[in-house]
Formats: C-alpha cells, structure tokens, sequence
C-alpha cells in the first residue's frame, strides 16, 4: 500500500505543505472545515502523522458512532433502541449513520465520524462491504487506535470485537424441527444473501438436510419486484412443503405469496423466520420466528465499546456468541 506524505496529501487538496500540517495538529489558523478536509483524506489513504492516533484516542467526546444497514428492518431498529439506551445510561450520546448495505457510503460515515472525534464505534457490516470481503476502509479506522464493535453482520478478519447470535445451530435446529413436525422438502429462502448471517444460517440449514439425508432447495431472491414469481416457480419445481426464510421481511412476504395463491399455512407449508418483530407477531398467520435479541445485541455492543474505551479489556478480542430460541407461533405445525 503505497504511503502517503505531507506533500502528497497537499497536493491532492491543492493547499500548500504548510495547511496540511497545521490541520493535523489542529492549529487555530486553519478553519474547522479545512482541517476536517485534511484529516478525511488522511484517513481514506492511510496516512497517520506522529501523535495524531494518540490525540484522535485521548481526546475524550463521550460520543459513539453507529452504522446499520438500515432503519427499515425491525432487527435494526430494536438494536438502535438498546444501542441508544445503554449509551444513554452510560453517559454517552450516540451518531447513527446508515450505510444502505453500501462500501462507499459505510466508508464515507467512517470519515465523518472521525471527523467528530468520536470514542468508539459500533458496526452491523454492509451486504457490499461483505460480498466483496473488502474491509479496508475499517482497518484505517483502527489503525487510529478507534475501538470498534461489530455486531449481527460480523467477520472474524477484522481485529476488534463482535457480538451475534449462534445463527449455524438455530438455523439446524429449525430445520430438523421443521422435519420432525411432518415437512420433508424443506427450502431455504434468502434476500439477504452475500452477509455473513446468511452464510451461516445456510450452513446450518445444509447440515440439517445432509443429516434426514434430503436433497437441499436453496431459493435466493434479488429484489422484492420478482418475490412471488420466483417463490412459485420454485415451490412447483421442488414440491416444496417447509420454508427458512432469512430474515423477518422475507418470511412475510413468502406466507403473503403462498396464501394469494392458494397454499394453506402451516396445513401445506411451514415457514419459519429469523427477528422477533412487530410485524411477524401480529401478521396473520403470525410467524413462528428465531429471537435474535437485537435490543440485547445492542446493549452488548455498547457495553463491551465504553469497557475497551476505558482500558478495562484484555488486546484479546471478545466474541459474543448468544444463545438464541425458537418462538413457536401459527405458520408451523406443532413443534413443541
């Protein structure tokens, strides 16, 4: 990786050697928004000038930095919730940036958040920063000395701390109990696919049909505009009668489409999803779905940020594996 110099930087903003260097070291003779300027492209061509990660790191604001994938989703929005709350008791104040499961803007929040000295920062990675396996943009930020937490959407390649779910065994585990209540061509259904929750529930959900020795239907959907048409073309192919769906969305919208088509829910199909939300409880049939404990994901990663923050941690990083339950509801047969 090619290393940056004063001069370089100067260059690329087309001030002089001077201006640069009195940014970084944050001299009142240069404007907040020059300095800010300069430091974000520090930041995004890994340049770190003597002293500045040390001052970045001492310089206390009790504020947090948080990026989600989105607001929409009823996981993410009741993380935020206990995010925001354990800060909040904490004495910490929070800044929430969504990336829209996009690199460049998960990168672009990183450089703002830099910018507003914050103390630690919170991360359920982007669908495109994990599909891609790029996580570049997030090792300059640590290699300022910011503690990071991720948590739900995760890599083990990252040297920082991360809180999840056991996505491989509840997701084997609600496929072997599918079976068990009478399904024997269970699908996995994913819109959610390139993260890392997909790829373990996937593997859960494989090594559930490897041991009943049945043949695997995964169904991968782009985009919700082809969702039943896809959906019914393979529920025609495979005889389909039980249904993992990734996510809490998805699963509601695989009951809606099978029930406008005539299938009856649990009697026909079985679906199971993954986040214990609103919308899966009160949906009719309501939705047997895996509690995540997104508001206790949540509270972890701020917990576990303020304790590496404050010095209390060892350098070995922690893993926060929760143990994570079936809530039985209408859209299964009897598996209790």
């Amino acid at each position: 990786m090619q290393k940056y110099t004063l001069k370089d930087l100067a260059k690329l903003l087309n001030v002089s050697v001077s201006t640069v260097s009195k940014s970084l070291n944050d001299s009142p003779e240069i404007s907040t928004e020059t300095r800010d300027r300069v430091k974000e492209l520090a930041l995004l061509n890994n340049y770190i000038p003597n002293g500045m990660a040390q001052s970045l790191k001492a310089r206390e604001t009790k504020t947090i930095g948080v990026i989600i994938p989105n607001v929409l989703d009823s996981f993410f929005a009741k993380a935020l919730d206990g995010i925001e709350t354990m800060a909040s008791s904490l004495g910490y104040r929070i800044i929430i940036c969504i990336s829209n499961d996009s690199i460049k803007k998960e990168a672009e929040s990183l450089s703002t958040f830099l910018s507003a000295r914050v103390d630690g920062l919170i991360i359920s990675l982007a669908k495109e920063t994990q599909r891609n396996n790029d996580f570049s943009h997030i090792i300059k930020v640590i290699n300022y000395g910011i503690p990071v937490v991720l948590f739900d959407r995760i890599t083990t390649q990252l040297p920082c701390d991360y809180v999840s779910i056991d996505d491989f065994k509840i997701a084997k585990k609600a496929t072997l109990e599918m079976y068990e209540s009478g399904c024997k061509q269970i699908a996995y259904l994913s819109t959610i696919y390139d993260t890392s929750v997909d790829l373990h529930r996937k593997k859960g959900y494989l090594a559930a049909m490897k041991r009943i020795n049945v043949k695997p239907c995964i169904i991968n959907i782009k985009d919700y505009g082809v969702f039943e048409k896809n959906l019914l073309s393979a529920l025609k192919r495979n005889s389909i009668d039980g249904i993992l769906a990734a996510d809490e969305l998805s699963a509601i919208f695989t009951i809606r489409s099978v029930i406008k088509n005539g299938y009856k829910i649990p009697e026909e199909i079985s679906v199971i999803g993954f986040t214990n939300g609103f919308m899966g409880e009160k949906f009719l049939p309501s939705l047997t779905t895996v509690e995540q404990y997104a508001g206790k994901q949540g509270k972890l990663s701020v917990e576990t940020l303020i304790a590496r923050i404050r010095g209390e941690l060892t350098k070995k990083k922690v893993s926060t594996v929760l143990k994570s339950k079936i809530l039985y509801r209408d859209s299964t047969k009897s598996l209790e």
